[in-house]
This record gives structure tokens, C-alpha cells and sequence, in this order.
């Protein structure tokens, strides 16, 4: 376990173990820490156990009825007792993940302006262009090892919500923290102001960033320059700077401009990607095939859509070792135009669609296009709710014994289909998946427990791994390691469930396992820096958790007797 905040003689008082978050324990403080801390007093009399406090946040968090109210719990928690947060999100992931992010977070950014109280990361404006650098220097930190930063351009299926974006990065970072014990101090949560393009938002009294239109170009260029460099310059080269809900018309051509500059990666792309292609390896395991037995349909063709697409061929030419032109084959593209096709004369392709665009006449409508192309998995990632229609299912299900179908859009009500249809229409023969959680089903004789295909498994993860082996540039293999080794923690009891995803509770170590492998991996291609090499990777990134418990932990400064 990496070591607990400890208090420096002379540097921290008994006020600061009740003031500074990283430091309190609250009413666990024993008699004689209150004594000797000068403290006494200042707390009731009893002394609780840290059991005894997650017990009682649990108790008011239930008694609250609206999400953004036990959203807005938690983020006081934090601000209060950083420990306490931590281990109460750890141990209870799969009932608070969804307070502390999608779907809550959605509405906490859209309500941003209202509940902001204090703190929580830096917000660097366009306005500081020139002065990047002196902005990040006023964190108090500088052990800086992770950054998630974010424009606001693209929050969730919510578009532009600019400075309010902020929820996001403080969200991911704890999670961050929550999954895979990566210590929160040295992590870093960062918006980009550059402005929002919303009027409403501009003209809204409680909107907290610039009241201008977001700023494009050139100057938005050298801004995101100046950022990237004085990251650098101040944490490091090897510090992790993962970009999130970027706008379609950067958020490519920046992970593109930066992957062999940084460490970086972009969550809605290869986030997004790793955990779908960890879903489809395990749904092979289901049905006995391989990969280049299948034929993917995409309805969607953004960045999440295509981060999946081109690990889907990463994985067919590493795995499978075909070709990569031949991996393409397999994969289609449907976005608001239609099929993606060479030479389409409607709405033309975009850089990142070219390498799916194959030879085919332009088809419009998803139903005749999967009578055409026969696709055995269809993955929807473009926000359109209930897209897969009964028939669409049901066509799935005639051409497929086992039809995959993938319903990866958040929040819930921008899914493509529910769990509840696509077994009902496929006649239980659906292998399903989804990017928002849906309930049991049961139905034909079976129960089903629906995997949730979300991000969380692999980006926690996937960071501890990059941070523990010190890679400084990001290959896009480091997701396909995270896949696989996501995929093969997936139980045949958990297949035999309808589940293509492990259980959140035990997402925890399911982190761990992901770093280890990716680790592994990185010393066996030589992209680690972290040396000498560990010869148990899994020991080594296990010594450098962060420790949350402080039952046996004193705020004490060490003592020990002269001989």
C-alpha cells in the first residue's frame, strides 16, 4: 500500500486533522489523538469505528429519494472526509457508481452552476493563453501523476455544456481512485475553458465559465499546445493525461496530433473500445466462434463507434492473424447519412470512416441494410434511443442463431433497445449488452443479468498499469491487452447468465488483474520505463495502492525511544 498522509510536526495542527479532507477521520479520532491533537472537545464524546461511519452514510444516502441530492452527498463527503469517501465508494460500487457518475453526473453538469461549492480541480481558461503554466502551479499539489481533462464540448449524450463539464473529470478521477486504488492525490482534475457555443447557457445567471463563444482555430490550438507542455514540464513526461467528452472535430485529430508526443488517451474512444471489444471476446466464449466469423454492424459512426471498429481489426489481425485491409472487411459503418460507402454521393466521409468504407451501393434504412449485409453483432453507439426496434431484433434473430447485440449509448434513455427486448424479441437467444445498467430479466425458462458494458472497467485499470510500468506513449495494444484481460476474468457462470461483463463488486480486482497485464505486456514490448523491472508485477502495483482505511492509523507524528 503506498504509504497514508501523515502528519509533519510543526507543519499540520490538531485543526488541520478536522479541516483538510486528506486528513480527517471524523469521529474515529481516538480520546488521545483529540487530546494530544488539541482537538478535545470539538467532537462528541463517542469514538466510532470507520464500519460505523459507512454505515450511517449509507442510512442517509438511502433516505434520499432524488439522485442529484445523494449526488450532492457524496461530493460533500469527499470534501469533508477523503477517506471515508473512498472506502464508502469501494465497498458499495455497484449501488453509488451511478451517483458518482453516469447517469447522475449527467444532470450534476447540467446543474453545475447551482450546486458548486468549493474547489474540486482547476478550471484554465482561455483567457490564461500564455499563462498555462502559472495557472497549473497554483495547485496545491505537485506529485501530480494523472490528469483527466475536458473541453466540455461533448459531456455525455448532453452536448455543449462548457465550464459545467467540470462534473466529469471529478468523476472519472474518483473512480480513478475507487476501482483502482490510484492514490486521489495525485490525481488532477482539469476544464479547458474556451466557452460554449449554447446561448442559454451564455445567458444563464448561475452558468460559472465564459460568457463567449467557444474559441476555434488556431488560438484553440496553441491553447491545447501551451496545456499539453506545461503538464509536461511541471509533472513529468510520463504523467497520464486522459482527455474526455471532446467534440467530435477534435477529439480525433487531437489524440492523433498528441499519442506519440504524451501519455495520452481518450476515453470516449479507446475506453469505449476496449470495453465493447471485451464484451464481443467474451460473447465468442458464448457462442463458439471466432472473430472473423462475424460481420459487425455499426449504427453510429463517431468517435466511439470507430474507436471500437479499429480495435475490433487490431484484434482480428493480432489474434486471428489475417491482414489488416481483410479485418476491415468485416466491419460497417451506418451513421446519419446511411451505410458508410466508398464514393457515397450523399454527405460524403470523414478522415476517420474512410478505412470502413467499402465497395457497396448507398442504403439508407437499417433494416435493409442488415437484410443486406447480414451482420451476426450489431453495436449501437450514436445516442439514438430505441433504434433497434422489435423488428430489427427479430431480423437479428432470424439470421443468427446466437445475434449479438450491443446497446452501448448513456444514459439509459439514449440506449438503442433494452434488455427486456432484445430477449423478448430474440426469443432469448440475444447475447446483450449495454452502457447503462437495465434490470434482471427473466423469461423462456431463464433469468438473465445483463452485462453493463461501461468504461469503468477498463480505464482505471488500464491507468494503474500505464502509471506502475511508466509508459509515456499510449499504443493503442494497451487496450487490446485491457480487453483481453477483462474478457478472460468473464466465468462461465457468468456467460451462462447472459452476462458478458464480470460482476461490478468485484471490479476492484478486476482493476488490479487489467494493470498486471497491461504492465506484463509493456516490459515484454519495451514500452515501460518503470526500472529495474519487477519481477511480480502484480506485487509491485498492489505496494503502490492507495490505503483508505485508517481504523489502525494514527495522525500522530512517529516517535521512538533513544537507546
Amino acid at each position: 500500500m503506498a504509504p497514508p498522509p501523515s502528519a509533519l510536526p510543526a507543519k499540520i495542527t490538531g485543526m488541520d486533522n478536522l479541516r483538510d479532507p486528506r486528513l480527517a477521520k471524523g469521529m474515529a479520532t481516538t480520546i488521545e489523538e483529540r487530546q494530544l491533537l488539541g482537538i478535545h472537545g470539538l467532537l462528541p464524546a463517542r469514538v466510532k469505528s470507520q464500519a460505523e461511519q459507512i454505515s450511517h452514510c449509507m442510512r442517509n444516502i438511502r433516505r434520499l429519494s432524488d439522485p442529484l441530492d445523494k449526488y450532492i452527498y457524496m461530493m460533500d463527503l469527499l470534501e469533508r472526509n477523503e477517506r471515508l469517501f473512498y472506502k464508502l465508494l469501494s465497498e458499495n460500487t455497484e449501488e453509488l457508481m451511478p451517483v458518482v457518475y453516469t447517469p447522475t453526473v449527467g444532470e450534476a453538469c447540467q446543474k453545475y452552476g447551482y450546486i458548486y461549492r468549493k474547489p474540486q480541480g482547476l478550471f484554465i481558461t482561455i483567457k490564461d493563453k500564455g499563462h498555462v503554466i502559472d495557472v497549473l502551479r497554483n495547485w496545491p499539489r505537485n506529485d501530480v501523476k494523472a490528469i483527466c481533462v475536458t473541453d466540455g464540448e461533448r459531456i455525455l449524450g448532453l452536448g455543449d455544456l462548457g465550464a459545467q463539464g467540470m462534473g466529469i473529470p471529478v468523476g472519472k478521477l474518483a473512480l480513478y481512485t475507487a476501482l483502482a486504488d490510484i492514490p486521489p492525490y495525485q490525481t488532477l482534475p482539469i476544464v479547458l475553458d474556451v466557452g460554449t457555443n449554447r446561448d442559454e447557457l451564455r445567458e444563464d445567471e448561475d452558468y460559472i465559465g465564459l460568457r463567449q463563444k467557444r474559441a476555434t482555430g488556431p488560438e484553440y490550438d496553441e491553447f491545447i499546445d501551451e496545456f499539453m507542455q506545461a503538464v509536461v514540464t511541471l509533472y513529468g513526461q510520463d504523467t497520464l493525461i486522459q482527455f474526455e467528452d471532446f467534440g467530435k472535430n477534435n477529439a480525433f485529430r487531437l489524440l492523433e496530433k498528441y499519442r506519440d508526443k504524451y501519455c495520452t488517451f481518450n476515453d470516449d474512444i479507446q475506453g469505449t473500445a476496449s470495453v465493447a471489444l471485451a464484451g464481443i471476446l467474451a460473447a465468442l466464449k458464448a457462442s463458439g466462434r471466432h472473430l472473423t466469423d462475424h460481420t459487425f454492424l455499426f449504427q453510429g459512426a463517431g468517435q466511439a463507434a470507430v474507436g471500437i471498429a479499429l480495435l475490433i481489426a487490431m484484434a482480428m489481425e493480432k489474434r486471428e492473424g489475417i491482414p489488416r485491409e481483410e479485418a476491415l472487411k468485416h466491419i460497417w459503418l451506418r451513421d446519419s447519412k446511411g451505410l458508410v460507402v466508398k464514393n457515397r454521393p450523399d454527405g460524403g466521409i470523414s478522415e476517420p470512416k474512410e478505412p470502413f468504407a467499402h465497395e457497396h451501393e448507398p442504403v439508407t434504412d437499417l433494416m435493409e441494410i442488415i437484410r443486406d449485409i447480414k451482420p451476426t453483432c450489431i453495436i449501437g453507439a450514436a445516442a439514438i434511443p430505441n433504434v433497434f426496434t422489435p423488428e430489427v431484433i427479430k431480423e437479428m434473430a432470424t439470421l443468427n442463431e446466437r445475434p449479438i447485440i450491443f446497446a452501448l449509448s448513456n444514459p439509459t434513455s439514449q440506449a438503442e433497445c433494452t434488455a427486456e427486448a432484445a430477449y423478448t424479441h430474440s426469443e432469448g437467444r440475444a447475447i446483450f449488452a449495454s452502457g447503462s445498467p437495465f434490470p434482471v430479466f427473466e423469461g423462456f425458462g431463464k433469468t438473465f443479468e445483463p452485462g453493463q458494458g461501461n468504461n469503468a472497467y477498463i480505464f482505471p485499470g488500464a491507468s494503474l498499469g500505464v502509471i506502475c510500468a511508466g509508459i509515456r506513449h499510449i499504443h493503442e495494444s494497451v487496450f487490446l491487452f485491457a480487453a483481453e484481460g477483462l474478457a478472460n476474468l468473464v466465468t462461465e457462470e457468468d456467460l451462462a447468465l447472459g452476462r458478458m461483463y464480470p460482476p461490478l463488486s468485484k471490479i476492484k480486482e478486476i482493476s488490479i488483474k487489467i494493470a498486471t497485464k497491461v504492465a506484463e505486456e509493456a516490459y515484454k514490448d519495451g514500452m515501460a520505463s518503470t526500472y529495474p523491472e519487477p519481477e511480480d508485477k502484480e506485487a509491485f502495483i498492489r505496494s503502490k495502492l492507495y490505503n483508505y482505511e485508517y481504523d489502525d492509523q494514527s495522525p500522530l507524528p512517529a516517535s521512538y525511544p533513544w537507546v
